[in-house]
């Protein structure tokens, strides 16, 4: 009976040097598909492999794409160029003899809180923008994309400042005409743009967030108008506050829009702004905080 042990076995087969060089090439775009696939497994999950700075790389990147939608469509400023403007002429001239006395005192005290008021009003057109794209699959390319899955609506929000840059430019160049005269100094009223910009990108991220929740491109507006309404025309940006009904002053003590209404008029006529301004740091911060992640995972449902 012969032991199994004693069976000999089969020596691997040598390749020739002509196999092994066919196998490489194979090898090597296994490799690479591997790869590649490991890579986009992870953009779906969040982009976790990328970190802050090339993120925010890529949204700068993108930040392009909304610039040149604004050359190829400046029709798009009518919103936030014209309608401020609207506003501030039918109040001062309308309102400000019955409210301030005379038209040049209300016009005064009246701009910081058209600018704040129209930065919460344009952020909407953030959202209706994305809103719009992911409705037509434009977020299905940038799927493809080695980016950051968040790099997509951070190029939105960060485009829009050259939007924000014009309509305050606008507005500030008409009200000068009315009469408008800074009272503090130059860079006082410039610091006082790059806190109501500031606030605008803050305000963006929850107009992101409805664009990317709601579907219908039609409902948009309606839903984003019922909390605008309450945050503009529920604050001091027309009206003083010691005139309103006790239980609206709690709410307009610290409603955002007040808060940054007075930081304005603070640094541009004159007044308190250390308080203001930090009730308004603390909004901003607050809202990027809570919304820019439900923004995100919106999104993630979306696409």
């Amino acid at each position: 009976m012969s032991n199994p042990s004693s069976v000999p076995t089969q020596a691997p087969r040598n390749r020739t040097p002509g196999e092994r060089d066919a196998t490489q090439p194979q090898e090597t775009a296994k490799r690479e598909i591997n790869s590649q696939r490991n890579h986009h497994r992870e953009s779906r999950r969040g982009g976790n492999s990328i970190g802050p700075v090339r993120t925010l790389r890529h949204g700068l990147t993108l930040a392009g794409r909304s610039v040149l939608k604004i050359r190829k469509s400046p029709e798009g400023l009518i919103d936030v160029t014209i309608q401020p403007i609207l506003f501030l002429v039918m109040f001062v001239y309308l309102f400000g003899g019955a409210i301030q006395g005379d038209t040049s005192s209300y016009l005064q005290v009246t701009l910081p809180g058209v600018m704040a008021m129209n930065m919460v009003f344009g952020s909407l057109g953030t959202g209706m923008a994305l809103n719009t794209d992911i409705n037509k699959g434009v977020f299905d390319r940038f799927r493809s994309l080695p980016v950051a899955r968040s790099a997509p609506l951070i190029g939105a929000v960060l485009g829009d400042i050259v939007r924000y840059l014009v309509s305050l430019a606008v507005l500030l160049v008409f009200a000068a005409i009315m009469g408008f005269r800074i009272q503090t100094d130059p860079l006082s009223a410039l610091l006082a743009i790059v806190v109501v910009i500031a606030f605008a990108l803050a305000m963006c991220w929850i107009t992101v967030f409805l664009g990317m929740l709601i579907k219908s491109q039609q409902a948009l507006p309606g839903v984003a108008m019922a909390f605008m309404f309450p945050l503009t025309m529920g604050s001091n940006v027309f009206v003083p506050t010691h005139t309103m009904p006790g239980w609206l002053q709690a709410w307009v003590g610290i409603n955002p829009v007040t808060q940054l209404a007075d930081t304005a008029r603070g640094l541009m006529i004159g007044g308190p702004v250390l308080g203001p301004l930090t009730a308004t740091a603390i909004w901003m911060v607050a809202i990027v905080a809570v919304f820019f992640p439900l923004a995100m995972w919106a999104y993630r449902r979306r696409v």
